[in-house]
């Protein structure tokens, strides 16, 4: 090979390097400024939580005292951190069954192409685009013993009216009243995000399965049985995992709303968290609690997917 050819064969080796490193610039200069977001908001955080869970810290001082396990030896003998997590339990059993049972049951009302529909999907809707805030307050207001719109309904009815938040001796299949309003506050609000997700899956289902199950004569019940529901799958593990994990972490409800009361009877492992980080001034404390809830949101997830995952996935 002449000298000139081995040139021109060099040349070419680094313009082909050249234009490969552009590219991966390139690549890197939109990963880099996302990645840098997800690390400072995120995974910074993240770790900052797990050093404070070792430290005594009240949050406004610079001295963080190292304790080591003692604030997960304290979590352990807080009785008011077993009976938070108790009513965090209760609430994600109703959180999420009664907004995805109700969010699949008018999916499949809404399902069908009709005229008129779309607009009973976009009322449905509505809820979840409007802030959380706003709702509990306006949900406070009708759950009012003296001027609300319920209590004046069942006195116009020649019904006693109640004292919805704040009776907690009322208990509905051993609940607390408080927790049973509050459930319905957050599935009016919650819902249309699951309805829109099941209209999505339902419209997605090959008509051809629904036609051989009318000719095999199948009824309605049956084919949502044994079509329907089983195609399902997949959008059903999106939205129960989705929903559960809201539901651990609902926080502005018990705050506008009840602020844990009656006494703790609607008090959640967030809002304790909340109260124990800028009420009492314990930031080692609380980011304790944030790490054991985390664990908590990790476990079922993982246990969720695994128990929701078809064969065909393993």
């Amino acid at each position: 090979m002449s000298a000139r050819a081995a040139a021109l064969s060099r040349g070419a080796g680094i313009a082909a390097l050249r234009r490969a490193v552009s590219k991966v610039a390139v690549g890197y200069a939109f990963v880099v400024p996302a990645l840098a977001l997800y690390v400072f908001f995120v995974i910074y955080p993240f770790i900052s939580s797990i050093y404070y869970s070792l430290t005594s810290w009240d949050g406004a001082q610079p001295v963080k005292v190292f304790v080591g396990l003692a604030n997960y030896r304290r979590l352990l003998s807080d009785p008011l951190v077993g009976q938070s997590l108790l009513h965090n339990l209760i609430w994600v059993i109703m959180g999420t069954i009664s907004p995805i049972v109700i969010g699949l049951l008018l999916g499949v009302l809404l399902w069908t192409g009709a005229r008129g529909m779309v607009a009973f999907r976009t009322i449905y809707f509505l809820p979840t685009v409007t802030s959380l805030v706003a709702v509990s307050l306006v949900w406070g207001v009708i759950y009012n013993p003296t001027f609300g719109l319920l209590n004046l309904v069942l006195r116009s009815l020649g019904l006693k009216g109640m004292a919805w938040l704040s009776d907690a001796q009322t208990k509905v299949l051993g609940v607390p009243l408080p927790m049973i309003c509050l459930v319905v506050t957050y599935v009016w609000q919650d819902m249309g995000y699951n309805l829109v997700i099941f209209i999505a899956g339902l419209q997605s289902i090959p008509e051809v399965f629904k036609e051989a199950a009318l000719v095999d004569g199948a009824t309605s019940w049956q084919r949502f049985r044994y079509v329907t529901l089983p195609l399902l799958r997949s959008t059903l593990t999106f939205v129960i995992v989705m929903t559960m994990l809201s539901s651990w972490q609902v926080f502005v409800i018990f705050y506008v709303m009840t602020r844990g009361g009656p006494g703790n009877a609607t008090r959640t492992l967030v809002l304790h968290i909340y109260e124990t980080a800028f009420r009492h001034q314990e930031m080692g404390l609380a980011a304790t609690m944030a790490m054991a809830l985390f664990l908590i949101i990790l476990v079922t997830t993982l246990i969720q997917l695994r128990l929701l995952r078809k064969e065909w996935e393993y």
